[in-house]
């Protein structure tokens, strides 16, 4: 997924879809995003969704530490940096901090760490349903004027091109999900090139609009420098939350992961149905950097859980 990002940005830097072929682009990303959607309502069992609710004592504290106290240190830092950085950039720490957890790789740290799976497949799964109805709504709360472009039509589109596909999906279910399983792989990589194509996309616009040029070195040094201090702000506090509320270690560890990793899988897609390219491209900066860094960071982390 990592490899499919930068080929994206490096595609998108070196030949942008520009003039007549944007529209083209944007078609084809919309596409692709209504059949990622799709096939995320189809895997997500509905009996999962019930024993997931079930675990409230794990779940709710999830949530809120993903959409309320996330939301409002991305907030924070997005007034923090507001002064030095170009303001659709200073937007993306917002738009970061309103985003759900990833489902795949929070599972598979969690795993690795030795934390709760089970706990960590539905929680992510079950906030990512959610961020479909929060996220869009808290980030034009707390965006103010700087988030006002969605509109009306931008929420019209979020229905049309996400949340369709997933109620589509929850319906076909037990019909289509044999396929499903018979074709992991296949699907993987519709995942993956579906996330690609809008991450291209949204670059193209913001090539387009001078992105190299507008962000200098010094910029890019407070961008990369805010999205590590968002890392740990995540990652420790999760960690802390999850033991105040005294939740056992397996639990935890399931609760760190969830809690801190943001999902690209989510906002790069949802950043293309909100805006238009020039400005989804710059808004999507902090999150391709976190999304990047929380790769890296899990790991060593992880090993260093399982062995403690």
């Amino acid at each position: 997924m990592v490899r499919l990002l930068v080929l994206a940005i490096v595609l998108a830097s070196v030949l942008p879809a520009t003039g007549q072929w944007r529209g083209v682009a944007q078609g084809v990303s919309n596409a692709a995003i209504f059949v990622l959607f799709l096939l995320n309502g189809l895997r997500l069992s509905r009996a999962d969704v019930r024993r997931g609710i079930g675990h409230w004592r794990f779940l709710l504290p999830l949530t809120l530490w993903c959409f309320v106290a996330m939301a409002l240190v991305g907030k924070g830092f997005e007034l923090v940096v507001a002064p030095v950085l170009p303001p659709l950039v200073a937007l993306g720490f917002l738009y970061l901090g309103v985003l759900p957890s990833t489902v795949q790789s929070a599972t598979a740290y969690s795993s690795l760490a030795g934390g709760n799976v089970a706990n960590s497949v539905v929680a992510a799964a079950l906030l990512n349903v959610a961020g479909v109805f929060v996220s869009v709504p808290l980030f034009a709360a707390l965006g103010g004027g700087g988030a006002a472009s969605m509109g009306v039509d931008g929420l019209i589109k979020v229905v049309l091109i996400l949340i369709l596909p997933f109620a589509i999906g929850q319906a076909l279910q037990l019909r289509l999900a044999p396929w499903i399983g018979d074709h992991r792989a296949l699907v993987t990589w519709m995942d993956r090139l579906s996330i690609a194509i809008a991450v291209y996309v949204a670059f193209s616009g913001a090539v387009e609009q001078g992105l190299w040029t507008l962000v200098s070195p010094l910029e890019w040094l407070v961008i990369l420098g805010g999205v590590i201090l968002f890392l740990a702000l995540g990652f420790g506090g999760a960690w802390a939350l999850s033991g105040a509320i005294g939740l056992n270690r397996p639990d935890r560890i399931a609760f760190l992961f969830a809690g801190a990793h943001k999902s690209v899988a989510m906002g790069a897609p949802l950043a293309a149905v909100l805006f238009p390219p020039q400005v989804a491209g710059m808004v999507l900066l902090p999150l391709l950097i976190y999304h990047l860094l929380q790769l890296v960071a899990s790991a060593p982390l992880a090993n260093r859980l399982v062995s403690s």
